[in-house]
């Protein structure tokens, strides 16, 4: 009786083995390179978790993440042939649609855009409404991205058109900072950590601040798609499994982050040590004034996208000229399998 009980064992982790092994092998691509723009940056940390848990490892992935220097680069990186899949703004596939490019979000790590527009406390004083902006030097992630998308809403809603600033790349990291303590900029624009440092330093106060509900409420009307993991339908099409894989990583990410929203410590812990170098309470202080901005389940909804299409109406050229078809821009159906599977 107990040897057929063992050889019952035995088949049972063999099948389980080849189970995965041949899930592995029905993948389409195996090796799948990632941009991302600004990969520190709390708006990016589920892919930092699915990376570092070893969650696309599991799914049979090898991926590469390339960091560049903003979310626009990332999008030109995967246009150009370069990366396969971004993650990055939800915004960048309602641009594209409008432009012809069909792109399209297949997992939603945000639900807050986290965008804080910082300035020093002599402007920050005096700033009394968008309209104040008028004339200012702005420093961005990177000219096109979802932080520079926030202030060209601003202006909008002072009546204002983008250009009625100067636009100026500064990064998503430390240069970022040194940019804003040298005197360089008027405002900043841009995502914890790098935010929360000079807060913390006092070299800026927080004007406008999408961290919270209500932030996003008073910015971009409600729900929102921030942050996701985007990529040209014809990847999908062509590589569903492997599409499916990419996804099934990132929501053990979210469901993950959200296991462990009372602990951060465990969150922090699961970050490369350059994340925060000498200062980790620093960066756990930051990692939770953003934890009630990712979502909970990766999935997008027709309201949130609704709001990010009436926010770039108001300013986006491409945006403004057609009607886009928004259920081209997100397809929740990666992430409802991948639910299937890891929701407990």
């Amino acid at each position: 009786m107990y040897k057929r009980l063992w050889w019952f064992v035995v088949a049972c982790v063999l099948g389980m083995n080849l189970a995965g092994s041949a899930s592995a092998a029905d993948l389409e691509k195996k090796k799948v390179t990632i941009a991302v723009g600004g990969k520190t940056l709390f708006y990016y940390l589920p892919l930092t978790v699915a990376e570092r848990r070893g969650y696309f490892k599991d799914e049979g992935l090898e991926v590469e993440i390339v960091n560049l220097a903003g979310g626009s680069k990332a999008l030109e990186a995967m246009v150009g042939g370069s990366a396969d899949i971004v993650s990055g703004a939800y915004e960048h596939t309602i641009n594209m649609q409008a432009r012809g490019i069909d792109i399209k979000s297949v997992e939603l790590q945000g639900r807050y855009s986290g965008i804080i527009l910082g300035m020093p406390k002599d402007k920050a004083a005096k700033y009394k409404s968008p309209a104040d902006l008028k004339g200012m030097k702005i420093g961005v992630t990177a000219p096109g991205s979802s932080s520079n998308m926030m202030v060209s809403n601003l202006l909008a809603k002072a009546g204002l058109k983008p250009d009625a600033v100067s636009i100026i790349g500064a990064g998503a990291g430390p240069g970022a900072v040194a940019m804003m303590r040298k005197g360089e900029l008027d405002a900043m624009s841009n995502l914890d950590p790098v935010i929360h440092q000079l807060e913390a330093n006092g070299d800026i106060v927080a004007v406008v601040d999408t961290r919270t509900a209500k932030g996003m409420q008073e910015v971009y009307g409600g729900a929102y798609g921030a942050g996701s993991i985007y990529l040209p339908a014809a990847f999908a099409q062509k590589n569903p499994n492997t599409t499916q894989a990419v996804v099934n990583a990132m929501v053990r990410a979210q469901l993950w982050i959200q296991e462990n929203k009372s602990n951060p410590d465990t969150i922090v812990a699961a970050v490369p040590p350059e994340y925060y170098g000498n200062d980790k309470a620093n960066y756990k202080a930051a990692l939770m004034k953003n934890l009630e901005g990712y979502s909970p389940d990766g999935r997008m909804s027709m309201e949130a996208a609704q709001n990010v299409y009436k926010v770039l109406k108001a300013f986006e050229p491409s945006v403004m000229k057609v009607d886009v078809d928004l259920t081209k821009t997100f397809d929740n159906r990666f992430v409802d399998n991948a639910l299937k599977k890891y929701k407990k």
